[in-house]
């Protein structure tokens, strides 16, 4: 059975392919595109994964799409004719999600394919029952409570539910307006943060404030029981505009807050204005808002169904802070989060979904890793090197070709503890929005200046954004506070104190870090480095960041050797190959 799953005209486009049971390729189109966020059709995601396989679209049996237009409808009604009583308005809203329709999903793949009829089915999943099936179903359990919470989809933010092996089922559900995305969306707004998707900006302003601000922004949210919340929509203008719309495959937005809130909490921050104390104070208080909503949730589905286990999807799934305190704050044992917890990962759950439904016997499914995107040869890297010779000797950089893996990894790990910045590029791009050992950016946890670096001369970006580390997994338990598997860098946990001083580029303001636990099982390449690395330092974990400067992770070589220039990093690794500015 073959089957390809899309999250098309939703934030972060992507397609995802699994074959007889087995994920074969998990990409992201904006690592194509180049552009953040990608709400389009993944055009070039479907062409990787078919390409990666050596299918033809005529072999596939179902094309499963994160989207259910008929899901809650009678409760989109309700709110339609509510909020938009003059016609005109109803008939501009039917024609914005014309685009987001199963019909236009069909005319789009026979526009691309004219030539290799897709002569299968296509199933609708609804966005969170995806969200569900893409943590569950690969998690290590037989079953687990399972928590989707995002802005929204499908006329949902929040659903609670159980799993039990091949089987979800949902418990409760919390509907459009209220959701606790948009309230986190909407205070990434008023702190100045303008683009889609900067949340986690303010989640890691959050430790440098006091949550000060609290109790007013208790007036934005009621927790109720069973898990469930309200907005108070008197702080909210986005549920009477035109909400979220796709345009030139890029996500827009209105005006998400209402006066109301400037007037509770004095005015936002302009993008280029200073952040205050005040502002980390805000954005602690969000962050803690957010954690009693999630908290609540979580203790409900523990409390009625008795399980250890818990997996969590969504784009509030990425809020690692929160999802580190599951384990002290919760009665939970055991997390699961899969690495494109957030609109991605509904191409690899619709998928999934339909792979449960339509499979007689449907087998366990275990995501241990995030490699499913493109692999790059040597010698095609050699061809792009030898391209970009003059631009290279231009920047004074030495080229090494061909150089033995053994030696490689000696010399690179003995870069980074002289504090040298390296891009390394190796293997399968990533699945998920950050980083893991394959497109990254590395260096050295000890440098107390390392952070400034990479913020400024390297990422260009806020000095109070934190940097994470990757952590052989056997020591986690000597430099954690907790000792836990963190194979896709989903929580932060406290590290040690009598180690935070030696770590200090991945230790953040209030001693956390957002760990990667490194296996050699699968990723043995990145694995040997930092064990490297640890022989020379005595510190058996090393900096990682995304791969990339104010755009997606790099995802061809091409794209890595144009960042290194630009950022001036000290050298590059790609497979067996080194440029080095001397």
């Amino acid at each position: 059975m073959k089957i390809l799953g899309i999250n098309a005209y939703h934030a972060d486009s992507s397609a995802c392919l699994i074959v007889d049971g087995e994920i074969i390729s998990a990409v992201e189109e904006e690592r194509f595109t180049r552009i953040k966020h990608w709400a389009g059709f993944p055009i070039k995601s479907i062409n990787y994964c078919l390409n990666n396989s050596g299918l033809k679209l005529s072999d596939i049996d179902f094309i499963s799409v994160n989207r259910d237009n008929s899901a809650n409808f009678l409760r989109k009604i309700i709110h339609l004719l509510s909020t938009f009583p003059n016609p005109k308005l109803i008939l501009e809203r039917i024609k914005n999600r014309e685009q987001w329709s199963n019909l236009n999903t069909q005319n789009q793949i026979k526009k691309n394919f004219r030539e290799d009829k897709f002569r299968g089915k296509y199933i609708n999943v609804e966005h969170h029952l995806a969200h569900l099936s893409s943590c569950f179903y690969v998690s290590p359990f037989i079953s687990s409570c399972i928590l989707s919470i995002d802005g929204f989809g499908d006329f949902a933010s929040t659903v609670l539910g159980y799993g039990t092996n091949n089987n979800i089922k949902i418990d409760k559900k919390v509907f459009f307006p209220h959701s606790m995305g948009v309230f986190y969306e909407a205070m990434t707004r008023y702190l100045g943060f303008e683009n889609y998707g900067d949340e986690y900006k303010v989640m890691g302003l959050a430790p440098y404030g006091k949550p000060t601000f609290f109790e007013k922004l208790k007036k934005l949210v009621l927790i109720k029981k069973g898990g469930e919340f309200k907005l108070n929509l008197d702080y909210f203008l986005f549920h009477k505009s035109k909400q979220y719309e796709v345009k030139n495959n890029q996500i827009k937005t209105g005006q998400i807050y209402s006066k109301k809130l400037i007037e509770l909490l004095g005015p936002n921050r302009l993008s280029n204005e200073e952040i205050t104390q005040y502002h980390k104070d805000i954005a602690s208080s969000t962050q803690k808002i957010y954690e009693e909503v999630f908290f609540n949730s979580l203790e409900y589905l523990h409390k009625k169904y008795k399980n250890e286990n818990i997996c969590i999807a969504g784009g509030c799934g990425m809020n690692s802070v929160a999802n580190g305190k599951i384990l002290t704050n919760t009665n939970f044992k055991r997390i699961y989060i899969q690495p494109a917890a957030g609109d991605a990962g509904g191409a690899l759950g619709s998928a999934l979904y339909t792979y449960k439904i339509k499979s007689e016997n449907p087998k366990k499914i275990f995501m241990k890793h995030a490699y499913w995107g493109n692999k790059y040869s040597n010698e095609y890297i050699e061809e792009v090197c030898k391209k970009n010779l003059k631009k290279l000797e231009e920047e004074n950089c030495k080229l090494e070709f061909n150089i033995e893996i053994d030696d490689l990894i000696s010399k690179v790990a003995k870069e980074i503890s002289n504090g040298k910045v390296i891009g390394w590029f190796q293997g399968n791009m990533e699945w998920g929005p950050r980083a893991l050992g394959n497109r990254s950016i590395l260096a050295d946890p000890r440098n107390s200046k390392m952070k400034d670096i990479l913020n400024f001369k390297i990422k260009r970006r806020e000095s109070f954004r934190p940097f994470a580390p990757s952590i052989l997994r056997e020591h986690v338990k000597d430099w954690f506070e907790i000792d836990d598997e963190v194979p896709f860098m989903m929580k932060v946990y406290q590290i040690k104190k009598d180690k935070r001083q030696l770590i200090p580029a991945v230790t953040h303001v209030d001693g956390s870090g957002r760990l990667q636990t490194v296996y050699k099982e699968t990723n043995e390449k990145y694995f040997n480095l930092i064990q490297e690395f640890y022989k020379i330092t005595n510190v058996p974990l090393i900096l990682n960041t995304s791969f990339n400067e104010n755009e997606p992770v790099v995802c061809q070589p091409e794209e890595a050797l144009n960042c290194f220039l630009r950022t001036k990093m000290d050298l590059l690794v790609m497979e067996n190959y080194l440029i080095q500015r001397i």
